[in-house]
């Protein structure tokens, strides 16, 4: 294989690994905001429950502070029953003791309904507490390891620019300039495999007479199509994965 050919296959191998890290290191803050809003989201699960319970220990209060003035108000009236003087008199305080009666069950029946309702919200506020803290635990071990690996891409990206400094001083200047030309117009692939007669990238046939040249993989050849750089793996090698990133159909 030409060498400068060879050279550049490996050059547009760094550039892809390159562009790889630094598109992941450019994800990193959505995926750490993607993190803090799982997290919310399991607080304010939490917060939610607690808010609803606050409510009907309100009520409850509430309730049973006026089933505590109703009773007061009842023990008045059952008093005052034996002071009445006319049946009229009788049968209104009876109708006001029923009224604060029918007052005082209608209530402490509410109080039970609210205290069975208090409950429920106790049990899910302890599974939200316990899936919260499940959350906080798995999320600071994925926050931990995002960290981590934006710390090896950085590494990485780091290796990568000093082979490429490397690798660029060693290719001859005008298949370079050809390399650099076109990836600058190409989306930074410059570099394709030719198999079965076409280009993998823009998957336009190629003259049989320059996909025979490119099967010598002894000249820089340009696709006639995207201008970039092809290579000849072999008919029966797979399509190589490592030299491009996917990169859609073109005109």
């Amino acid at each position: 294989m030409n060498a400068d050919l060879e050279k550049l296959i490996r050059l547009q191998q760094l550039e892809t690994t390159a562009d790889d890290a630094r598109r992941q290191i450019a994800d990193h803050p959505d995926r750490g905001q993607a993190l803090d809003s799982r997290l919310q989201h399991a607080r304010d699960l939490v917060a939610d429950v607690k808010t609803r319970l606050a409510a009907a220990q309100e009520k409850r209060r509430a309730d049973e502070k006026e089933v505590s003035t109703v009773q007061t108000r009842l023990a008045k009236y059952k008093d005052q029953l034996l002071e009445v003087k006319t049946n009229r008199e009788y049968t209104a305080m009876l109708h006001e003791i029923e009224a604060a009666q029918n007052d005082i069950k209608t209530r402490e029946d509410r109080i039970l309904e609210i205290m069975m309702e208090s409950d429920e919200l106790n049990a899910e506020l302890k599974k939200r507490e316990a899936e919260l803290k499940a959350s906080e635990k798995e999320i600071a071990a994925e926050r931990a390891a995002l960290e981590k690996e934006v710390a090896q891409l950085e590494i990485e990206m780091s290796t990568t620019a000093a082979a490429r400094a490397a690798l660029v001083a060693q290719i001859d200047r005008a298949a370079l300039a050809i390399f650099e030309t076109t990836a600058k117009g190409r989306k930074g692939v410059a570099v394709a495999e030719a198999h079965n007669g076409l280009c993998t990238i823009c998957h336009v046939r190629l003259r049989p007479q320059i996909f025979n040249e490119v099967r010598k993989n002894e000249s820089i050849i340009q696709c006639d199509s995207c201008r970039r750089i092809l290579y000849f793996a072999g008919e029966n090698a797979p399509v190589a994965q490592t030299t491009q990133p996917a990169v859609p159909a073109e005109d």
